[in-house]
């Protein structure tokens, strides 16, 4: 039960970071943190709570297949099964999903291509890429309204305990190996995407397109 309460708390506190910076727009967006391996049990975001209020429901407690792990009245967020698929594959210990505007707007450029390659950054060194003129690549998949497909999409780009993934104007889902790392990674994500479409903002219009 300690464990339980410091993970809630932990939880807590990544939420009002995050919604202090405004990405968790009408209600959008869930995070999860890890609970206990054997079983495997994970926080997660309640549905439909306004994530800039701290109350005694923000989170429940699931199992492995994101069912409620204890009685409660509170139904998990729509997108569970990307956390399940992100703590049954891997040793994340966190996972984050949230709707900015940048991210919604790269996933939707870059939705034909099916990824983003963001480039010769120093804060992708935030990422554990450290090469000199390093590139990271995000994979972009369709936003499917049936949540086991989105789900089946999602799941071929789950390959290690840390990772990211934009669905088309549908936000990022990150996890990493605790709530800092995931914290970290999403910090670093946004701030690329910030820069790159301010980057395209600076070149010359072609054909009506940038």
């Amino acid at each position: 039960m300690k464990e339980l309460f410091r993970r809630w708390q932990e939880l807590s506190d990544v939420k009002k970071e995050l919604a202090a910076k405004d990405w968790f727009p009408a209600t959008s967006g869930n995070i999860s943190v890890k609970v206990s391996d054997e079983p495997l049990t994970f926080l997660v975001s309640a549905s439909g709570k306004d994530k800039t209020k701290t109350t005694p429901d923000d989170f429940l407690l699931v199992d492995r297949d994101g069912r409620p792990a204890m009685e409660t009245h509170q139904r998990p967020s729509a997108e569970t099964i990307l956390h399940v698929h992100v703590y049954n594959n891997t040793s994340a210990g966190c996972v984050l999903h949230v709707h900015t505007v940048e991210n919604n707007v790269i996933s939707s450029l870059y939705a034909q291509e099916g990824h983003v390659v963001l480039q010769d950054q120093e804060i992708i060194k935030a990422l554990d890429i450290w090469e000199e003129g390093a590139s990271i690549s995000i994979p972009v998949i369709e936003n499917y309204a049936h949540i086991p497909t989105l789900g089946e999409a999602f799941l071929p780009h789950v390959k290690g305990d840390t990772g990211a993934v934009l669905i088309r104007n549908h936000g990022i889902t990150v996890w990493g190996k605790d709530t800092f790392d995931a914290k970290r990674r999403l910090e670093a994500y946004e701030f690329l995407f910030r820069f790159h479409l301010a980057l395209l903002s600076l070149q010359p219009i072609k054909g009506g397109q940038l």
